[in-house]
């Protein structure tokens, strides 16, 4: 269980989600923090455009969010970065400590709710998946 933030970022088209479209002050030491496009909402998951043309974050929030020492970030896409960027910037945040959890669904409720929550992620096991899957419940107040 990690406290959680969520942040609409469903505004920003056309270009990467940047350390200005978040509010810093809100962020703490050792977070949730997951950004809500509503991406896998408009577009699917599984659909070619879902996997290549998914908002991104610059290089700029990445490093941000990792000097924020923060746990965890989540994202209604399918990377924080696009093709061969993805890996290594995967990578980069787990080099740090953090997590980076994609895909996330029913970020709206979340977001309707306050945006937030206390994140409980439970890993699951699957052979020849990549990545390390888990299933993310939000725990939302009121």
């Amino acid at each position: 269980e990690t406290p959680a933030i969520l942040f609409d970022v469903s505004h920003v088209q056309d270009r990467e989600i940047d350390v200005a479209d978040l509010d810093f002050t809100r962020i703490e030491r050792g977070m949730f923090v997951a950004l809500y496009t509503g991406f896998i909402e408009k577009k699917g998951y599984g659909t070619a455009v879902y996997f290549q043309e998914h908002p991104v974050l610059s290089y700029a929030l990445i490093d941000a969010l990792i000097e924020k020492e923060i746990a965890i970030i989540g994202v209604d896409f399918a990377g924080i970065r696009r093709g061969s960027e993805h890996p290594p910037a995967d990578q980069k945040c787990a080099d740090h400590g953090v997590f980076v959890i994609e895909n996330l669904c029913s970020l709206r409720t979340v977001m309707d709710q306050g945006g937030s929550f206390t994140a409980c992620t439970y890993p699951l096991h699957y052979t020849d998946m990549p990545g390390l899957p888990c299933r993310v419940v939000a725990k939302v107040e009121g």
